[in-house]
């Protein structure tokens, strides 16, 4: 989980933004960033999404952070 906390600081937010960023409670935020619990498929993609990053890099499948290209909405 070293990759998330490494985006997140990089992106220069807290854990509390990430809480509004993503309605991942804060405390249950830092669990997943210290490897204390793990996260669901949604809660990644909505962190994916938050750090503009891919949920492969977030998984450590690649070392891209660059995230695919989106569909438009």
């Amino acid at each position: 989980m070293s990759r998330l906390k490494e985006l997140r600081k990089e992106r220069g937010l807290t854990q509390l933004q990430m809480q509004f960023l993503t309605g991942i409670d804060q405390s249950d935020y830092s669990k997943i960033e210290n490897g204390k619990r793990y996260y669901t498929f949604e809660q990644c993609k909505r962190i994916a999404l938050a750090l503009d990053t891919s949920m492969d890099y977030l998984a450590e499948l690649t070392d891209e952070k660059v995230p695919y290209p989106r569909k438009e909405k």
